[in-house]
């Protein structure tokens, strides 16, 4: 299985997304790119340096990075600065955390073709994974828990042929 981390806004709505998708294995939300080890959401509601995201893995026989980042980009606005619709701070930004160099190199060429479709430059980083804190047990499938649950995320973006 291949994998990679997700940073789209609030993770509740980016999880359920990719969730659906064929190929798409596993996903789960949880915090990464911080300083501290196994933040609460607490602390990174209050500025512990951390993002949202969601690891995801992945079947590539199935469904390809470049799905994957086709995903990505019909889901978030790349252009916006530490938010993502309605949910604004440093843990709301957007990104994308490799685990390979072949991946990292596909991902660059990717944000480069990507930046040619807005006139405002894009706010999307790219790093090397990092250590990835699982969130607590509620924030886990949560719209499943609760399918009336806040999103940012419009889900109907998945076309019918690419859920499972």
């Amino acid at each position: 299985m291949k994998q990679i981390i997700i940073a789209g806004g609030c993770f509740w709505g980016v999880e359920h997304y990719y969730s659906r998708l064929k190929g798409v294995t596993l996903t789960k939300v949880g915090y990464t790119d911080g300083e501290k080890e196994n933040p609460s959401y607490q602390e990174v509601c209050n500025n512990s340096g951390h993002v949202e995201a969601v690891y995801v893995e992945y079947n590539e026989e199935i469904i390809s990075l470049a799905k994957i980042l086709e995903h990505f980009f019909r889901i978030v606005d790349p252009t916006q600065w530490n938010r993502q619709g309605h949910d604004i701070g440093k843990q709301y930004r957007n990104g994308l955390f490799y685990f390979n160099d072949k991946d990292k190199t596909f991902i660059e060429a990717t944000l480069k073709e990507v930046q040619h479709r807005y006139k405002k430059p894009l706010h999307t980083f790219l790093l090397p994974a990092k250590p990835f804190y699982d969130a607590e047990e509620y924030h886990q499938k949560y719209l499943v828990k609760n399918p009336t649950g806040y999103c940012h995320v419009n889900m109907a973006l998945a076309k019918p042929e690419e859920l499972k």
